[in-house]
């Protein structure tokens, strides 16, 4: 029976490029011909403006699903990007009221055929540690991490590390493992940059240490008109970097 695989995006420390992470990393997939579904965790509701999806008060949400006044399913949105559908964040939603059940969103995605509709679930998420991050571990199969590289950044890194390891070993999800961690806004010439990539890569294992995004203008450009990379500048740098990851991930995911 055809399952798809969920990848959560995640970082306990804000402004690590998750949305544009997950955001590129889905339009790409959906370019390449697959079934992709983005959902956003984050009650920023960036996800939904670097498509272009209008934002609609009191529509159907991730956030409400999770407070019960919605389905995952009512909450599809279709995007301008081909096979991707997002179900978009609440920008209104009060943190608190995500709810006391960690795998409520799993359950849903397999109750409501979800799993079955899409070969690809990307999960964007909130930098801080509640039930909306608890339900998104609780719901994936891989863990990616965008991390700039500085020392406050990887430290960053170690403590979610802990928490996947809870949420793993205590029997929330047996079957959670970390695929990488993926540098952003890298600049290799600077030695900071490599120093910090170097001690992840010996703590968390080199194979774990994806390609990285260098800096590109392009990217917040892109975001200001409400388009993936991709579509906004094809053949810049970033564009190129997102593939690249992709390629990596798609490497990484069965032998991780």
């Amino acid at each position: 029976m055809h399952k798809a695989r969920v990848l959560v995006i995640t970082n306990r420390k804000g402004g690590t490029g998750k949305t544009s992470m997950a955001v590129n990393l889905a339009s790409e997939y959906a370019a390449r011909g697959r079934r992709v579904l983005l959902i956003d965790l984050d009650s920023q509701s960036h996800c939904a403006i670097g498509l272009g999806v209008p934002q609609v008060r009191g529509a159907a949400s991730a956030q409400g699903f999770l407070a019960g006044h919605n389905t995952m399913r009512e909450a599809l949105r279709p995007c301008a990007v081909p096979g991707l559908d997002l179900v978009p964040a609440d920008p209104l939603f009060n943190h608190g009221g995500s709810g006391d059940t960690s795998n409520a969103l799993g359950l849903a995605l397999a109750a409501e055929g979800l799993l079955a509709d899409y070969d690809l679930i990307v999960l964007d998420t909130p930098p801080s540690l509640d039930g909306l991050l608890l339900n998104a571990l609780c719901a994936a199969d891989r863990v990616l991490v965008p991390f700039v590289p500085h020392f406050l950044s990887g430290e960053g890194v170690r403590q979610l590390a802990r928490v996947i390891f809870r949420v793993a070993s205590r029997g929330m999800n047996d079957n959670l493992k970390v695929l990488g961690f993926v540098p952003v806004m890298l600049d290799a010439r600077i030695g900071l940059h490599r120093e910090v990539c170097e001690d992840l890569g010996q703590q968390f294992g080199r194979n774990r240490l994806l390609p990285g995004i260098r800096v590109d203008i392009r990217v917040a450009e892109a975001f200001g008109r409400g388009k993936p990379v991709r579509q906004h500048a094809a053949h810049s740098r970033a564009a190129q970097d997102y593939a690249v990851v992709a390629d990596a991930i798609e490497r990484l995911w069965i032998s991780v």
